[in-house]
């Protein structure tokens, strides 16, 4: 079977794209009343522009509580008016949109969202310094509702697809973790009943909008923490939401924004950076402790690849390969290892063009320099620091 090429049309449940590139979700920092600006339809609209096949609008949080800040959109009728305005504008780029949808659980700012954060146990959240509650059956099944009514907002809204949230220790990412999940219910223990939740979600929103756009989900591959979910259940979580049918592809990702985020994305740590976006005494602390929460990883190109191809020997449906996809070599290695798609992040913020140039050009090199000083910006505008505004 011949490697397929990543620029031309691929099809991805019910919907064709037209290259076989994702800009992959990164919360966006510009939507302080928690519905659509027009920076973040110019910020989407930039990315369509430059050649992207579909671009992720981040974060579309299920429940109110369910966001990692208050300025986050969730979905409900109120947002669709302007997600509707950001789709018009992706598609009239040739471009299609996808919704990241899900439930922040654990890390979700308690403080920020003036609601009390939920996880499958209730801990300390290192986040926000409060405490969590333990999940119920009953915001279990509201949650798993909320999904699907998020989705269903999102087909109103013109989106093509759903990117359902399960990595990074969000909601249904902690209840997979064996570290975070200490139920003893039938949502904690074997990894089957771990799993559970990820599960009818899946199912909720599939039966929710069936055919109507496509489903993808974000899953952990695994968390960067000792005792954390890692790959050999991973793999098998994948297998089951496969059988399942839900999903018509799966992103795979890792790292935990609870306690091990720069797992997730290599490269330098932009310390200093950081703590200047918190007030005393979080600055303090963060000056203080921050290397041990914010631990260095070298980057290198494709580093996610050797932990994703084990996911393509294990299952059959299409995979989209995430971390150090910068440039046309990259991406073609991702089709001969056997990817479908490939999602891109830190380098579509440096040069939201950067696929176009890539087409005219096949040796076109990003200019990201995985100094990661993007990452501090999602509290005033998600934007690369290297880039002059305006």
């Amino acid at each position: 079977m011949p490697t397929p090429d990543i620029l031309a049309p691929a099809t991805l449940g019910p919907i064709t794209l037209r290259n076989r590139i994702i800009k992959a979700a990164t919360f966006e920092g510009v939507t302080p009343d928690a519905l659509v600006t027009d920076e973040l339809i110019e910020f989407h609209r930039a990315v369509a522009a430059g050649g992207a096949g579909m671009t992720t609008v981040a974060y579309c949080a299920a429940s109110p509580e369910g966001r990692t800040d208050r300025h986050q959109i969730y979905m409900r009728p109120e947002a669709v008016p302007g997600l509707r305005r950001l789709t018009d504008a992706v598609h009239a780029e040739g471009a299609k949109a996808s919704a990241q949808i899900g439930h922040a659980g654990p890390v979700a700012n308690a403080k920020s969202n003036r609601r009390t954060a939920l996880a499958p146990s209730a801990q300390i959240s290192p986040l926000s310094m409060m405490l969590t509650r333990s999940a119920t059956k009953a915001d279990i099944a509201r949650i798993t509702a909320d999904h699907a009514r998020a989705a269903r907002h999102a087909v109103e809204s013109g989106f093509d697809a759903v990117e359902i949230h399960f990595g990074h220790n969000y909601f249904t990412s902690a209840f997979l973790s064996p570290k975070l999940n200490r139920r003893k219910d039938e949502y904690g223990g074997s990894l089957a009943n771990r799993a559970r939740v990820a599960r009818e979600v899946a199912a909720a929103v599939r039966a929710e909008v069936g055919a109507e756009i496509a489903i993808l989900a974000k899953l952990n591959m695994d968390d960067g923490v000792p005792g954390g979910f890692w790959l050999e259940e991973s793999m098998a979580v994948a297998q089951w939401l496969e059988q399942d049918g839900s999903l018509d592809a799966l992103e795979l990702t890792c790292g935990s924004s609870l306690k091990n985020p720069m797992y997730l994305f290599r490269g330098d740590v932009p310390m200093k950076e950081f703590a200047a976006t918190f007030p005393q005494p979080t600055k303090l602390g963060l000056q203080a402790v921050g290397r041990f929460f914010l631990r260095t990883y070298p980057y290198e190109p494709a580093y996610m690849l050797e932990s994703a191809r084990q996911f393509r020997a294990a299952v059959k449906m299409p995979l989209v390969l995430l971390g150090g996809i910068t440039d046309r070599a990259g991406m073609d290695l991702a089709m001969a290892e056997g990817f479908d798609f490939v999602a891109m992040g830190r380098a579509l913020l440096r040069e939201p063009d950067l696929i176009n140039k890539i087409a005219a050009d096949a040796a076109t090199e990003s200019l990201c320099i995985h100094c990661n000083k993007c990452m501090p910006t999602i509290y005033s505008g998600t934007r690369c620091v290297l880039v002059p505004q305006g």
